[in-house]
Parts: C-alpha cells; sequence; structure tokens
C-alpha cells in the first residue's frame, strides 16, 4: 500500500513539475496568436500584398518564443522595454520610443524586459492579401 501511495505522490510531482517547465512554451506560443488589429489595408502598387496595424501587449518576464515571419515586420515599442534576440546577432534592448525590424524568414525571439511590468508595442505588417492576424507568425523549429 505504501509503494502505491508513493507511485501516486511521485507520478504527481513529475506530472506537476513537466507542467511548469512546458507553460512558458505555451504562453510564449499563445503571445504570437494574441493582439489587436488596429488597421488593415491592401497594398495598391504590389498586387496581391497588404498591411496590417497589431497592438501586442507582452506580459511581464514574457516573450513570444522564437518565431519567423512570412512577410516583412516593423516594430514600436509603446510601453515598457524589450530585448530584441536575433540568431546570429548580439541580444538588443529597445526600449518605448523605439522601434526595429525583421526580415522574411529570420529566427528571433521578443522578451519582456521586466518581470514586473507589462510591455505594449504597435507592429506593422506587410503580408500576402488574405493573411490571418494568427498566422502572421510561425514557431521557428
Amino acid at each position: 500500500m505504501k509503494r502505491i501511495h508513493l507511485l501516486v505522490v511521485v507520478t504527481f510531482a513529475l506530472g506537476v513539475a513537466l507542467g511548469l517547465l512546458a507553460s512558458p512554451t505555451l504562453s510564449a506560443q499563445e503571445n504570437l496568436k494574441a493582439g489587436k488589429v488596429l488597421a488593415q489595408t491592401t497594398l495598391k502598387p504590389a498586387p496581391g500584398w497588404e498591411v496590417m496595424l497589431v497592438e501586442r501587449d507582452l506580459p511581464p518576464g514574457g516573450q513570444s518564443g522564437k518565431h519567423t515571419q512570412a512577410g516583412s515586420e516593423i516594430v514600436y515599442i509603446e510601453k515598457g522595454s524589450v530585448i530584441l534576440q536575433v540568431e546570429g546577432k548580439s541580444d538588443q534592448t529597445v526600449k518605448a520610443g523605439e522601434a526595429f525590424t525583421t526580415s522574411v524568414g529570420e529566427v528571433h525571439n521578443v522578451k519582456n524586459a521586466s518581470s514586473s511590468e507589462p510591455a505594449r508595442a504597435l507592429a506593422f505588417y506587410v503580408e500576402k492579401k488574405g493573411t490571418k492576424m494568427e498566422d502572421l507568425s510561425k514557431p521557428a523549429k
């Protein structure tokens, strides 16, 4: 009987530990899908392409997770500060009032620089017409 109780306790503890390890990954993936589309329009001089402006909030200590864009992106930090991590480059701190860009296929991660204050960004995307907000970013492999 004691063995069964021990096995139950060990299994429960292992499940909790794995859940805690997986939760940053899940929340990072959720951050890629979250946001509010503020404006969207077709680019007349570039048939088949459109632009989208999305407001994105990053909770304290949150991050986007490593991902890429299929198009181009310009991100203006409206509130707080973030750490931009681009594969093959040094980390860059971007503060409120500053902006950064990413290129097609560039693997990057955006982390909130604060563990206590949220960050807010306005992200401007140039994407193929019909791209849904949820599909702007793809997790990197």
